[in-house]
């Protein structure tokens, strides 16, 4: 079997997790191998790299540094978790992905749109050959 990654976007409170816990307990009812996950995080490194981006500061995080930390993040997670999970067949749910990523940046900070989407297209391209429709 091929893995399946799917994502639940939202905002918070929607039920992403409360969602997600359900549709893991049916699947694994199901007696298929299902990997709950989250972005950024995932991982200790990117749990700590979400540590560092939710943090209060006095000093204020510069756009393209917040999104590099993303995508750092981002990175180990595909390498560490993701990738694995569905090579062996897993369906890897993650609470946020790229969509909320992209909809945080336009709100944020547009004015260099084309270059984070160009690094979130990048950054995708490492689950090609993973994805089922």
């Amino acid at each position: 079997m091929t893995g399946l990654f799917i994502t639940l976007e939202g905002p918070e409170g929607a039920g992403k997790s409360t969602n997600r816990e359900y549709l893991a307990a049916q699947l694994r009812a199901e007696g298929i191998d299902v990997l709950l996950t989250r972005e950024p995080g995932g991982t200790p490194l990117a749990e700590r790299i979400r540590e560092l981006l939710l943090a209060p500061s006095d000093e204020a995080m510069h756009a393209d540094t917040e999104l590099l930390l993303v995508f750092a993040a981002r990175a180990q997670h595909l390498a560490e978790v993701i990738r694995p999970a569905l090579a062996r067949g897993a369906v890897v749910l993650c609470d946020r992905f790229t969509d909320a990523l992209i909809l945080k940046i336009y709100i944020c900070n547009t004015r260099d749109l084309a270059k984070k989407n160009r690094l979130s297209c990048e950054n995708d391209h490492n689950l090609q050959g993973f994805i089922s429709a």
